[in-house]
């Protein structure tokens, strides 16, 4: 038999493989089948078996050594051969019938003091206390008091926080301090009619919205920090060394357009919004745009901002506006979203984390958003702008290392997180990446980037110059890049993940 555990006692990881939990049928907490059955819906655990009771007493009763043995042999022996021939038959039954109450008294022995050390193994209620109140403790920083609530039709609950009361006045270097208008916006900023932003996410869908002078914060939940692989690292990415070659060791995976070689201080792009599919949980596809700097090692600093499918992060498959920074590489600092302190929100109708609406269709609709990043020239925070000149906020430039002077890269693109590398676990992950459809298709079928620019020293909005383009895993997810007069520099990108030609 296979024991069968519910899932919120077994631990989670990213790497992905069947729960086990051990055998125990008089104390344990798992239900049993006599089926055997493979838990997926965790990635980590245990399994043991044991030897068929069955199989056991066969052996047992084949040894003509065995004591169980000796003794139906003697008390046969001592039979009166006056018996009639009726009880004679019946007699071997009563030696078997003690053999089998020895045995059960036996196994109950076995079984009690292997399921006081499966309690001891699997329930820890100390343990289960102390995660609780990390999470609790996490979520009392995470979620300030608000003004008003709004419940979104996806189930999200937005609050309105007063702005001076945002999270990322909790970091030691902001304490005290209001939020900053910028200086100066970049120079060649196209103008296009504002999107009303009742159109841009659901929450807002209702004609519901918050006050001037607070800002829309998605409220975490106790499932939310559940879901993550731990605790301690819930809201934040994968640590690792390498944003722009392949990083297939660690399962990230992408397919990009950058610029190097140069001293940036931003970037603008029009992304396309679809609804990849994401095969796992523990996976997730994002189109965004890095400002980098810094060496791919320890000291990379990355400013990024775009949307995201993440079952883990949020609890569904919507695609959601984001952000995230870093200072070291993804290991302690920064996070997505408002999840720690640090990016400053000065709007008070768009949700950092909130479900996009609508999105593009294959073959149907196009949809897409337009995100600008930049550096103040004179504040040197790095500013938000969603659209076409609605402020989101900024990252104040007492964050950063290397960005309190210049990104040395800027990247466009797609990325996805494939939870068994290297073909393990079945082969490579169906999860999508932009559309599902891989770049050749074109438009209405391929995702794309396009209008990209770079704001160069003076504050300009210029084309990229050598902008090329690269692709972990061509056979699984691929891009094509292109300039003309209406689009200017773009590319298309994504694909299906497991093919024929990516197994």
């Amino acid at each position: 038999m296979i024991a069968s555990c519910p899932t919120s006692r077994l631990k989670k990881s990213r790497r992905k493989h069947v729960n086990r939990c051990p055998w125990s049928p008089a104390a344990s907490p798992c239900s049993f089948s006599p089926h055997a059955a493979e838990i997926s819906s965790s990635p980590s655990g245990k399994t043991t078996r044991r030897r068929s009771f069955f199989s056991d007493m066969a052996s047992s009763s084949s040894s003509t050594s065995s004591p169980w043995g000796r003794c139906c042999f003697s008390l046969y022996d001592k039979t009166s051969s006056s018996l009639s021939a009726s009880s004679s038959l019946a007699l071997p039954i009563i030696p078997i019938f003690v053999w089998l109450l020895l045995f059960a008294a036996s196994s109950l022995a076995v079984s009690g003091a292997s399921s006081s050390e499966t309690k001891n193994q699997t329930f820890r209620p100390g343990e289960e206390l102390q995660k609780l109140k990390h999470i609790r403790d996490r979520l009392s920083e995470i979620n300030k008091s608000s003004i008003k609530t709004i419940q979104s039709p996806d189930g999200d609950v937005i609050d309105c926080v007063l702005s001076h009361r945002q999270p990322a006045f909790d970091h030691p270097l902001l304490k005290g301090q209001k939020p900053l208008l910028p200086s100066e916006r970049p120079k060649g900023h196209g103008h296009r009619p504002k999107m009303m932003m009742e159109d841009f996410q659901m929450w807002s869908s209702s004609g519901e919205s918050c006050p001037e002078g607070t800002i829309p914060i998605r409220r975490t939940t106790e499932q939310d920090m559940l879901r993550a692989t731990s605790v301690g690292r819930f809201g934040r990415k994968v640590a690792t060394r390498n944003v722009r070659r392949d990083t297939s060791s660690s399962g990230h995976e992408h397919a990009v357009g950058y610029v190097s070689g140069d001293q940036y201080y931003g970037a603008k792009a029009s992304i396309n919004v679809w609804t990849p599919r994401v095969s796992s949980q523990y996976e997730f596809s994002l189109s965004q745009m890095w400002v980098i700097s810094g060496s791919f090692g320890n000291d990379l600093n990355t400013i990024e901002a775009g949307w995201q499918v993440s079952p883990e992060l949020y609890g569904d498959s919507h695609p959601r506006f984001f952000t995230y920074w870093t200072t070291d590489a993804y290991h302690t600092t920064g996070c997505y979203n408002l999840l720690c302190s640090g990016f400053v929100q000065t709007n008070s109708r768009i949700a950092i984390g909130a479900a996009i609406s609508p999105t593009s269709s294959y073959g149907g609709g196009q949809f897409d958003i337009s995100i600008l990043i930049w550096k103040d020239p004179k504040h040197g925070n790095w500013w938000l702008e969603f659209g076409s000149g609605v402020l989101v906020g900024y990252w104040p430039a007492v964050l950063f290392t290397h960005l309190r002077d210049h990104a040395s890269m800027v990247q466009f693109g797609g990325e996805i997180v494939n939870s068994h590398p290297g073909g393990g676990g079945g082969g490579h992950t169906r999860t999508q990446m932009g559309s599902g459809h891989f770049a050749g298709e074109g438009f209405g079928r391929a995702s794309y980037f396009r209008n990209l620019q770079v704001v160069d020293w003076d504050n300009n909005l210029v084309p990229p110059t050598n902008l090329r383009v690269l692709a972990d895993h061509p056979n699984c997810y691929d891009i094509r890049g292109g300039v003309n007069g209406v689009w200017g520099y773009y590319f298309y990108y994504g694909g299906p993940g497991r093919n024929v030609r990516c197994p």
